[in-house]
């Protein structure tokens, strides 16, 4: 479904939406004993980001990649939405049985909740992490699954892959051989670890998307691409919401997947001398030149787009296709 978004307020509003269920998220993993009816309210925000992304997953995508390159600010939230949309659509593309995604989304929304204070303070801070920092870091999994517990948590697969997150499970065996913790352990740390690749920190920029999924694919083990394929099956190579460079050095950003693999509809931003090109301008590369050379991280395009406009020709291409 395409989701028509023809008015500004119509872009606001489903803005919003994206933005409320961040800040939601926000709250809930900034204080978790405050969190009334902890397990129901994951499920909640799961089915939130469900219901958005059913009524238009690219749209969807878009915003998710702009807030999650554009600013380090929330970091912790941001990342945690990142990596439940990911694995939600992983699981999809891997037809994972609805109960085992279930667990694995609720993990990939909490699998962070022991270090949440501190994964806000790494991405804002210029230096190297403390001697403290690296030990949050070294026990934020197995903290992140006790809080879990202590939050009345009991489903073995949802506390599993937080405790295993971090693991190398198994990775010079086929996905189908696992078992589905360890299978499902391995999908959240495939996509931590690319949320984490995109996004950027004071310290450093976020890398491209596409740097992103093939250094996962080259350093994992034999059989660990699977998950890198079934990502970029499911969001493409440069997602909806990432930068290109064009054959002609004009610059855009992919506004939605097209029936081609990696032949995404991209609205062209920057002129071939880096300045804006007034109105953005349609262009879908399923239908010929300028080709994608090459993916950029979101750092190296320091423009104000805007996005409304995006969308409304993203609409339209796809009602074109």
């Amino acid at each position: 479904m395409t989701l028509n978004v023809e008015s500004e307020t119509e872009y606001e509003d489903l803005l919003s939406l994206w933005a409320d269920l961040e800040a939601g998220l926000a709250i809930m993993l900034g204080s978790p004993a405050s969190a009334q009816e902890f397990e129901q309210r994951v499920g909640q925000y799961d089915r939130w980001m469900q219901a958005l992304l059913k009524r238009d997953t690219d749209t969807g995508l878009y915003l998710l990649f702009q807030l999650a390159v554009n600013s380090p600010v929330g970091y912790s939230a941001s990342h945690a939405l990142v990596c439940a949309v990911l694995s939600h659509l992983i699981a999809v593309e891997l037809d994972i049985d609805p109960a085992e995604r279930s667990s694995m989304v609720y993990a990939a929304l909490t699998m962070n909740i022991g270090m949440t204070a501190l994964q806000d303070e790494l991405a804002v801070q210029l230096d190297k992490p403390s001697p403290e920092q690296q030990q949050g870091i070294r026990e934020h999994m197995a903290l992140s699954r006790q809080m879990l517990v202590d939050r009345g948590i009991t489903d073995p697969l949802w506390l599993a892959i937080v405790g295993r997150h971090h693991d190398e499970i198994a990775d010079d065996r086929p996905l189908a051989e696992l078992e589905p913790a360890h299978r499902l352990a391995r999908i959240v740390r495939t996509v931590d670890r690319y949320g984490a690749m995109i996004s950027p920190r004071k310290s450093r920029s976020g890398r491209s998307a596409t740097d992103s999924v093939r250094s996962i694919i080259q350093d994992s083990g034999e059989h660990s691409d699977e998950i890198g394929n079934a990502m970029v099956r499911a969001v493409g190579l440069c997602p909806p919401g990432t930068f290109v460079r064009l054959d002609n050095e004009e610059v855009a950003v992919v506004m939605r997947r097209s029936g081609k693999p990696n032949h995404p509809h991209v609205a062209i931003v920057l002129n071939e001398n880096g300045q804006l090109s007034g109105q953005p301008r349609l262009h879908r590369t399923a239908h010929g030149s300028p080709q994608i050379r090459a993916a950029l991280a979101a750092a190296m395009v320091r423009v104000r787009l805007n996005h409304h406009l995006i969308l409304r020709l993203g609409a339209y291409a796809a009602q074109q296709s």
